[in-house]
């Protein structure tokens, strides 16, 4: 494998890809696979495979949490994976601020190893807000570096339908805790996940006026796509707008067949597929 994506031969940069445990089969597994009907194989090399037939790089990383019962990869073994697959995965730590000095410490270890090339947050699962101070230690890691962080924003298909939602609390999804961050950490890249529904204006608003925000579209089919969140990527934001498709939950198959159907404008389609990613993550 070569150590570097050539950016010039992929077709698309997919920057939402879960490394999810083949072995866990949980109720909230069950829960989130009917949610989203269907999704991709789970064993590392096939996922691998999956990609690499499609021509497409990725970002790649787990979630650390434990409310949701979900059995989950370590950091390092994602490390250990993007390594095997260089020439087209991508490797963000996932650390719960909450674990306090032992995630900053997780956090240092892997930044300064060059081990991973930002952090992926989930706030409703991890059970925090993006602005709560305890997560400005952890935040700070990542900031000196310059890496870009990721926050799940919006509704989540993990607990959907469940009793309780699974213990999982929608209100720390609300994307506009996220602007505290950006002015706090103006430096730091900052990517919220999702179609942030029922708040796709709030993240909008974020996105146009915080110069470091980015907005990846994982976790919806682009055919449910709000009319507001089209017409701003094809304008004001189209160099800020990212594909992701959050598998395997949801398959880059599935999504770009139904980003086809949606009225993207044809000069910002590349934008959204691979080159908005390229820039942010200095791959040119």
């Amino acid at each position: 494998m070569t150590n570097r994506i050539d950016a010039t031969k992929i077709a698309a940069f997919d920057v939402h890809v879960h490394l999810e445990h083949p072995g866990s089969d949980t109720d909230a597994d069950k829960q989130a696979a009917a949610y989203f009907k269907g999704g991709g194989p789970r064993d590392p090399a096939a996922m691998a495979e999956y990609y690499r037939s499609r021509n497409i790089a990725f970002v790649v990383f787990t979630v650390d949490e434990t409310l949701s019962g979900m059995k989950r990869f370590t950091n390092d073994e994602v490390v250990d994976f993007a390594q095997k697959n260089a020439d087209i995965a991508i490797p963000f730590a996932s650390i719960n601020p909450m674990r306090g000095k032992d995630a900053v410490a997780e956090a240092r270890r892997l930044v300064s190893g060059g081990l991973v090339k930002g952090l992926k947050l989930h706030p409703p699962i991890m059970e925090f807000y993006p602005n709560d101070r305890a997560a400005y230690p952890l935040y700070e890691v990542f900031a000196e570096a310059r890496l870009p962080v990721v926050f799940h924003t919006g509704h989540s298909g993990i607990g959907t339908g469940m009793r309780g939602g699974g213990g999982i609390r929608l209100k720390y999804g609300h994307p506009m805790p996220i602007d505290d961050v950006a002015v706090d950490f103006p430096d730091m890249p900052i990517i919220m996940a999702h179609p942030s529904f029922p708040w796709q204006d709030e993240a909008i608003s974020v996105c146009l006026h915080k110069s470091q925000v980015y907005i990846d579209l994982s976790g919806w089919s682009p055919k449910y796509f709000s009319p507001t969140l089209v017409q701003y990527a094809n304008s004001l934001l189209k160099h800020k707008v990212l594909f992701g498709s959050d598998y395997p939950l949801l398959t880059p198959d599935r999504w770009l067949a139904d980003f086809e159907k949606v009225a993207f404008k044809d000069e910002v389609r590349p934008l959204i597929l691979k080159e908005n990613a390229i820039r942010l993550f200095g791959l040119a």
